[in-house]
C-alpha cells in the first residue's frame, strides 16, 4: 500500500534500512516461543484460528509478549500436503489474518491441495497488540487535510501535526518503538517453528516482500520456497524509494490516461501532455474549492489524489472508475474520486475504518527508516521531486518527514542487507507497478543470488494472481515442486 503521511496524502510504501545493527539473542534464549503448542479452533467455517506468543523485546526477553493473530486454511489432502505457505498482503498494516481468509482466492487449487495457508497480523497489525493513533474523526480529517505545503504557515502545520499525531500514537500504544518490521521477521521465524516446517514458504505481496528479505537476511538457512511479488528494494534510502515511487506513480497514470484517450467516455482530451495538465488544474483547483459529494463531505484536492493513486493499483476493476470520477469532477462532484479514496483507506459508510492499517503503517514506516534527513533537506529536495514526477512529487517530497517526530526512530535497531545465498526463490516485477516499481524488483534479484526474475508486462500492483497463466503457472510450480524457470521469464497479461 501507498503510505498516508502526516497532512500528506501520498507518503511512502515505506522507508527502507540499511546500516549495521548487534545481533539477535541466541536462539536458545527463545525457547520457550519456539516450542509453544498452538491451539486452534474452529472459526469463519472452513478456517481455524489461534494465537502465537512472541517477545515484546527480543534484546530484553522480560519486557513480556505480544499475543498474535492467526488463522489457517488447512490443506485439502492432508495425506499429500507438503507443509504450510505462509502469507502476508502487504502494508505495513495489512491483516495476513484477512488475507488468508481469502485462500480460495489468492493461490490455485493445487496449491490449497497440498499446503495449509497460514496468515498473521504482524505485531502491531489488526488483532495482535494494535497500534492505534487517531479515531475515525481524526482520520477524516488526516487524509482530507492539506496535502502539500505552499508556504512557511503550511509547512509549520505539517510539524505541528506531525508532533500532535505521535503524540495520541504514545498515548494510546504502549510499547511503541517494538513495532518494526526487523522484529516481525524474528516473529515470523518462532512461527515457523511452532508449525512444525523444517523451512518457511511465503508468499509476500509488496512490503511483505521486505518482510521476507528480512528474515532471509536473519535466518537464510531456514528459507523455504519463497515468492515475492511486487519486490521492493531494501537497500533504498527514504528519498531513493520515494523519488522511485513517484515515477511509478507517474508511469502508471500515463499508461491511465493514453488508454482513457482511445476511449469515447474520457473526460480527457488531447495528447497525453494536454490531458497530464488536466489533470495538474484539477488538482490546483479542488486545493482552492473542493469538490461536492452526496454525504456533504468535501472533497478536497488530497482526496482526488489518494482516489487517483488507488486508482492505479487495479487497472481492470479501478480504471472505469477513474474515467467516470474525471468526467464527473467537470459538473462539481468528486463522488468517484471519494469512493475511490474510501476504498484505498479502509473507510466503510458508516464513516468507520476497517483495521487499523493507517496508524500501523505510518508507525511502521517510520521505525523502519534507517536515518530522516532534516528539514532543509527535504524542503531542497521538493524541486528533484517536482521535476521528476510533476504531479506526484509535490505530494511524496516531505512523505518521512513526519517520522522525526516519532521517538527514537532514527536509532532503531537495523541490519545490513546483503547480497546472499539462499534456495532459490522466486521475485515478480510488473513493468507498470505505480506502488513498487520494476527496477526494485531487478534490484532484490540482485540481492537474492539464488533467484529467478519473473517480469509481468502488464499495469497495476504486483503481478501473481492478476490474471496472467503464464506467472501463475510458474508459481505453482515452484511451490509444488521447488522447480524454477530455468532463466529470468517474461510473461504478458
Amino acid at each position: 500500500m501507498i503510505h498516508r503521511n502526516i497532512a500528506v496524502a501520498l507518503a511512502s510504501l515505506l522507508l527502507l534500512t540499511s546500516c549495521a545493527a548487534s545481533e539477535p539473542k541466541p536462539l536458545s534464549s527463545l525457547t520457550k516461543y519456539q516450542t509453544q503448542e498452538l491451539k486452534w479452533r474452529d472459526c469463519y467455517g472452513n478456517y481455524q484460528c489461534s494465537n502465537l506468543l512472541v517477545p515484546i523485546d527480543y534484546q530484553d526477553l522480560s519486557v513480556g509478549a505480544f499475543s498474535l493473530a492467526l488463522l489457517r486454511y488447512q490443506a485439502l489432502d492432508q495425506d499429500r500436503r507438503i507443509g504450510s505457505l505462509v502469507v502476508n498482503p502487504g502494508g505495513p498494516g495489512a491483516s495476513g489474518v484477512d488475507y488468508a481468509y481469502n485462500a480460495e482466492l489468492i493461490v490455485g487449487p493445487e496449491i490449497l491441495e497440498r499446503f495449509d495457508i497460514v496468515g498473521f497480523d504482524p505485531r502491531g497489525v489488526g488483532d495482535s497488540a494494535p497500534i492505534k493513533c487517531l479515531n475515525d474523526s481524526e482520520t477524516d480529517a488526516s487524509f482530507a487535510a492539506d496535502s502539500k505545503p505552499d508556504n512557511d504557515t503550511e509547512f509549520a502545520l505539517l510539524i505541528s501535526d506531525a508532533k500532535e499525531y505521535f503524540a495520541k500514537c504514545a498515548t494510546n500504544t504502549k510499547h511503541l518503538t517494538a513495532y518494526s518490521t526487523l522484529n516481525s521477521a524474528r516473529d515470523l521465524e518462532i512461527l515457523r517453528s511452532v508449525l512444525g516446517d523444517r523451512k518457511l514458504n511465503f508468499l509476500g505481496k509488496s512490503y511483505g516482500t521486505y518482510l521476507g528479505t528480512l528474515y532471509a537476511e536473519l535466518f537464510p538457512e531456514n528459507v523455504g520456497r519463497f515468492v515475492l511479488d511486487g519486490a521492493v528494494d531494501p537497500n533504498s534510502n527514504n528519498r531513493e524509494a520515494m523519488i522511485g515511487q513517484a515515477t511509478g506513480f507517474e508511469t502508471a497514470l500515463n499508461a491511465f490516461i493514453s488508454d482513457c484517450l482511445k476511449r469515447k467516455n474520457c473526460a480527457l482530451t488531447g495528447d497525453l501532455l494536454t490531458a497530464r495538465n488536466q489533470v495538474s488544474d484539477l488538482l490546483a483547483k479542488t486545493s482552492i474549492t473542493p469538490l461536492k459529494s452526496r454525504s456533504g463531505r468535501d472533497v478536497t484536492e488530497s482526496l482526488v489524489l489518494v482516489g487517483i493513486a488507488s486508482a492505479l493499483y487495479y487497472s481492470a476493476s479501478d480504471w472505469p472508475v477513474l474515467r467516470d470520477a474525471f468526467k464527473e469532477a467537470t459538473l462539481g462532484s468528486g463522488e468517484s474520486f471519494l469512493s475511490l479514496a474510501d476504498q484505498y483507506a479502509g473507510r466503510q459508510e458508516d464513516g468507520s475504518y476497517l483495521g487499523n492499517e493507517n496508524d500501523a503503517l505510518q508507525v511502521i514506516d517510520c521505525l523502519d527508516q534507517k536515518e530522516i534527513d532534516t528539514i532543509s533537506a527535504f524542503k531542497n529536495g521538493f524541486a528533484e521531486f517536482s521535476e521528476k514526477a510533476p504531479i506526484f512529487g509535490p505530494y511524496l517530497a516531505y512523505a518521512g518527514l513526519a517520522c522525526r517526530y516519532l521517538p527514537n526512530s532514527g536509532s532503531m535497531e537495523q541490519i545490513e542487507i546483503k547480497n546472499f545465498k539462499t534456495t532459490p526463490v522466486l521475485i515478480i516485477g510488473t513493468t507498470r507497478d505505480p506502488a513498487t516499481p520494476y527496477k526494485w524488483a531487478q534490484s532484490l534479484a540482485k540481492v537474492f543470488s539464488s533467484s529467478i526474475l519473473i517480469t509481468l508486462d502488464g499495469d497495476g500492483h504486483t503481478g501473481h494472481g492478476r490474471g496472467s497463466i503464464c506467472v501463475d503457472s510458474a508459481v505453482d510450480r515452484y511451490l509444488l515442486t521447488g522447480a524454477t524457470p530455468k532463466s529470468e521469464l517474461l510473461c504478458a497479461n
